[in-house]
């Protein structure tokens, strides 16, 4: 009954702290007092005007230049020449008076009215202003961001899994004390893909970050035992229904990808490339650290069922490195990967951890 009441409490206590916070949000939201007049929106627009004037003096500068330049090839006339600087002159003119009688119009109204405060200064900033003069274009662009025409790197999700193994010093994998079947792996990461030549999508730079779960499932009612720097494996008293021993590594591969890429030209005068069920093949390397190791025994005791998870370093490698490659079309792969360092560190008999499955990147 404590325990309950200790509960209800709690809950209680939430409840009421939920309550007051949703009245207090409700109390701000209604509150009409707090919309003084706009001065920084009109302030924002005061100092827009001198903008305006400033871009149209850029403006007027460029299309002299483009007229001057006309002269000076032979296109135009002298006469011309100067006829067009005039026009150019009283266009730019008009504009300017033109475009501040529009704000000088807002901010009448914003003194006229009130208005909450924005943070966002309304100043006429005008997202793109285009000046056909000669067949040429002259913009302003403002927040917006202009779209790259050509993007050389990319980024992707990796996902893998498949069988695990180890390749022990002086015997075959037929041999080996680990259940072929059931010992796997799952690797999942984040790479990003650079295209080494400009003009060619044929060879690509891949790196990044990824974590591996290599899992061995022992046989024959082994499991591991360490003793002091000497890892073993041993008969375990009672009959084992599974015997896991799983490492968790922080790795950092590398690869070099070669195949062909899509070359995609878009309406919007960009171009990208993708990889539409291209031929690739990777090669590279891959180094880090083990960041955890885990074995998980489950078997009958005295007719309980009995799950342990022992947390142990059981003398693995603290670093870990080895070679991988992979070979596929668009997004799917066969992928091996096969540590140079071995599993256990300082032992007599050598074991290195094997693994073979499929690669997904997911652009």
């Amino acid at each position: 009954m404590d325990k309950k009441r200790t509960v209800m409490q709690t809950i209680t206590k939430y409840l009421t702290l939920l309550v007051l916070c949703f009245i207090v949000q409700l109390i701000n939201a209604q509150d009409p007092i707090k919309k003084p007049i706009n001065h920084k929106r009109i302030e924002a627009l005061k100092a827009f005007k001198e903008t305006i004037k400033q871009q149209e003096k850029d403006f007027l500068k460029a299309e002299v230049e483009v007229i001057n330049s006309q002269l000076n090839k032979g296109e135009i006339t002298t006469e011309t020449a100067e006829k067009l600087k005039k026009e150019a002159a009283v266009k730019r003119a008009l504009n300017i008076e033109n475009r501040i009688a529009i704000v000088d119009n807002k901010i009448s109204l914003y003194q006229r009215n009130i208005y909450p405060e924005n943070k966002d200064a309304d100043a006429e900033k005008e997202n793109k202003i285009g000046l056909m003069v000669s067949n040429r274009t002259f913009s302003i662009k403002g927040n917006k961001r202009e779209p790259k025409y050509d993007v050389r790197t990319s980024n992707d999700l990796l996902f893998a899994m498949g069988f695990n193994n180890a390749i022990i010093d002086g015997e075959n994998l037929s041999d080996s004390p680990y259940k072929k079947g059931a010992s796997t792996f799952i690797e999942l990461g984040w790479n990003w893909k650079t295209r080494l030549f400009k003009n060619s999508p044929f060879v690509k730079f891949k790196y990044g970050f990824s974590f591996q779960w290599n899992k061995l499932n022992l046989d024959s009612n082994g499991y591991f035992v360490q003793n002091g720097n000497i890892t073993t494996i041993e008969t375990f008293t009672a009959a084992l229904k599974k015997a896991k021993f799983r490492t968790t590594n922080l790795v950092f591969p590398v690869h070099f990808e070669f195949g062909p890429l899509k070359k995609i030209e878009r309406s919007d005068d960009r171009i990208r490339y993708i990889n539409n069920r291209q031929f690739k093949i990777g090669v590279g390397a891959y180094g880090g650290v083990n960041v955890g190791t885990l074995q998980k025994l489950k078997y009958n005791e005295n007719g309980d069922r009995v799950k342990e998870k022992i947390k142990r370093n059981y003398n693995t490698s603290d670093f870990v490195y080895g070679l991988s490659g992979y070979i596929g079309v668009g997004d799917l792969a066969l992928y091996l990967k096969y540590d140079l360092s071995p599993i256990f560190k300082n032992q007599a008999v050598k074991q290195n951890n094997v693994s073979l499955g499929i690669r997904v990147d997911l652009d």
